[in-house]
């Protein structure tokens, strides 16, 4: 199946330089035939659901819609979450919309969400067919966005037994200690900005960028072979790819417009294919041409398994695999699997943006020095924090915890669509729906959490909330299309926040409040990004000058 995939790919590469040539005479003729055919297909579309809802008697509570758009004008105005909560605080926690052609199942409880994820789990394994994951996704052959069947089982595999297990993240915590360890030296050694007579101010949103992306591009590929120009052509591309995500396509709610010439996003999305997949393939071929040189014939994968401290790269793992089974771990699986980690540290740093926004002492005092004393009871003031230290810190995982439920990174998960017929909460569910889970909804919700608005990590040191029914926690999703990086992204979120919160003292700017107001795109990021005073705590004086 992954060399199926291979083929699905060369055919994309192909459309995707036809689309960067542009269309020769179409131009002239666009207008008047779009002028008469998306009328037609609106209409069309419009009976359809009629059709369907009149033959369908128990379909799911459904806001007022308009003919053409559905409930896309609901959409508009308030990020997408909390446009959606408000729908649901008003219509129930199982609601059926329409956006442009496409139905939309909304589930904004935790019973609901439960159900969807155990008892139809493999009815909603599948995911919707969209523009950007079929472009940048490889033509949906990632573990990510591959349909539920064959191929994400061979993917899933490679995860777990070799990218993704306890062995593999038990190796890779140097990588992790490196990256945590540089930030702390560039806080304690280049603190920020001075001020005349005021404080030194610290921007933390690139800082934690930079140590979300090199933990990544640390487990992806050999740090030496980065040069300082490749480093930036790889966080451009992180970064686009991060915006071009967040953003709303309309083809995606109106198939037919792509057909009838609406090509601007996806060539611009074709464009930065090009771009990331000729660089990850320079890194690609400058491993293989080391590994070969060296003589390496599997070495590298047993090493993983056996938790070496000098842990390859997840491409030299895939290339020591690939010479045993080139049929199965083909170039085009390499440079997938590549892409998403490296991409995926734009979403990385958003956790720990959210999880400092709570530390200054004037927001939670309590919290900081709760965590404090925590810290210095556990590890003491002589050394600094390490990985193995993070199970022993309870308390420093229900702030991690509360962190990821009021700001979960991706507040309505990865979209799932259902492949039959099913029922939610009493109600039908046609085959072939688009199913949105509002992990932001669920982990606010009064009925499940009490005091849902305030930030209370004691809340995860006894059990429970108000009632204990379905999946009250889910920032990575549930079910078999889990994320798969959940032990990673709470070990570096561990790692980081013990260090910071540990080492130095964190206060707010004088006269100025930590705004913690989400800004656009799908990930939740702080709309402002945070600036804070940061000094060296004088306990950890000693143990910071030592790096």
């Amino acid at each position: 199946m992954l060399a199926a995939a291979q083929g699905r790919y060369s055919k994309a590469a192909a459309k995707i330089k036809n689309l960067l040539k542009g269309p020769a005479d179409a131009s002239s003729s666009l207008p008047l035939l779009s002028s008469l055919l998306i009328p037609l297909f609106l209409l069309f579309a419009s009976l359809s659901w009629r059709w369907t809802k009149s033959v369908r008697k128990n379909l799911p509570p459904s806001p007022p819609s308009f003919p053409i758009i559905g409930h896309l004008h609901l959409l508009a105005k308030l990020p997408p979450h909390r446009a959606l909560a408000a729908i649901a605080a008003a219509h129930g926690p199982v609601v059926l919309l329409r956006l442009g052609s496409r139905p939309v199942l909304l589930v904004s409880s935790a019973p609901a969400a439960e159900e969807c994820f155990t008892a139809h789990d493999v009815a909603f394994a599948n995911r919707p067919n969209l523009l950007v994951p079929q472009t940048l996704g490889f033509v949906c052959t990632t573990m990510g966005w591959t349909p539920h069947g064959p191929l994400w089982r061979d993917l899933r595999r490679i995860y777990a037994v070799h990218l993704l297990s306890s062995a593999a993240l038990r190796s890779s915590s140097d990588s992790r200690t490196r990256a945590v360890r540089s930030l702390a030296k560039a806080l304690f050694r280049e603190p920020g900005v001075s001020e005349p007579d005021g404080p030194r101010r610290v921007e933390m949103k690139s800082r934690l960028f930079k140590l979300a992306y090199d933990v990544m591009m640390g487990l992806v590929a050999t740090a030496l072979e980065e040069s300082a120009e490749e480093r930036q052509r790889f966080r451009e591309i992180v970064e686009e790819t991060s915006a071009v995500s967040g953003a709303v396509n309309v083809a995606d709610f109106f198939p037919a417009l792509r057909r009838l010439g609406w090509r601007g996003t996806e060539r611009k999305l074709a464009r930065l294919v090009q771009k990331r997949d000729a660089l990850i393939g320079e890194l690609i071929e400058r491993h293989r041409f080391r590994q070969r040189r060296s003589g390496n014939n599997g070495e590298t994968a047993a090493a993983i398994g056996n938790g070496d401290k000098g842990r390859p790269t997840m491409i030299e793992v895939m290339l020591s695999l690939q010479e045993s089974d080139p049929g199965t771990y083909t170039d085009v699986t390499i440079k997938a699997l590549s892409a998403v980690r490296i991409t995926g540290s734009s979403n990385r740093h958003v956790g720990l943006h959210h999880g400092m926004g709570h530390v200054p002492p004037a927001i939670h005092p309590e919290v900081l020095h709760a965590a404090r004393a925590e810290l210095d009871a556990k590890i003491g003031q002589g050394r600094l924090a390490e990985e193995e230290d993070i199970p022993n810190l309870p308390y420093l995982n229900c702030i991690i915890n509360e962190t990821l439920r009021l700001y979960p990174a991706v507040p309505l998960l990865v979209p799932h669509e259902s492949s039959q017929d099913c029922t939610v909460g009493g109600y039908d569910v046609p085959r072939g729906t688009m199913l949105l889970a509002n992990a932001w909804a669920i982990h606010r919700d009064p009925n499940t959490w009490d005091e849902p608005e305030e930030f209370k990590p004691e809340r995860f040191q006894c059990e429970g909330g108000k009632k204990e029914a379905g999946l009250r926690m889910l920032p990575f999703g549930s079910g078999r299309r889990k994320c798969p990086g959940e032990g990673l992204a709470m070990r570096l979120n561990g790692l980081a926040l013990a260090t910071l919160i540990h080492c130095f003292e964190w206060e707010k700017l004088p006269g100025e409040e930590v705004d913690m107001t989400e800004g656009p795109g799908l990930t939740m990021p702080m709309a402002k990004p945070m600036e804070v005073v940061c000094t060296p705590r004088h306990t950890m004086l000693h143990a910071l000058s030592q790096l």
